[in-house]
């Protein structure tokens, strides 16, 4: 056993909102990031939607951590690690 088959390959972790839960097991978290423009210099925000597996039940507006996994299934490559802060009702 090598040197680089003894180390875990570090996975990358996002943190986003939970934008639906309507699915069995599976939540769609929504990751917003701030890109500079190249030319203008201003922020822009750009978002992605991912797929992510949750064991628990999780309501809209969570936000949660996400860690890439393996592929579970077409769509879904990413599972929830923990509840960062849960959803105020309003």
């Amino acid at each position: 056993m090598t040197d680089a088959q003894a180390t875990p390959a570090l996975s990358r972790t996002l943190v986003g909102r939970v934008t639906s839960n309507k699915m069995t097991k599976t939540v769609t978290v929504l990751v917003e990031r701030k890109v500079k423009h190249p030319i203008y210099g201003k922020y822009i925000v750009k978002s992605t939607k991912y797929h992510a597996h949750a064991e628990t039940p999780l309501s809209e507006g969570d936000t949660v951590e996400i860690q890439e996994s393996r592929p579970i299934s077409k769509t879904k490559a990413w599972k929830v690690v923990r509840l960062v802060q849960a959803a105020t009702i309003v």
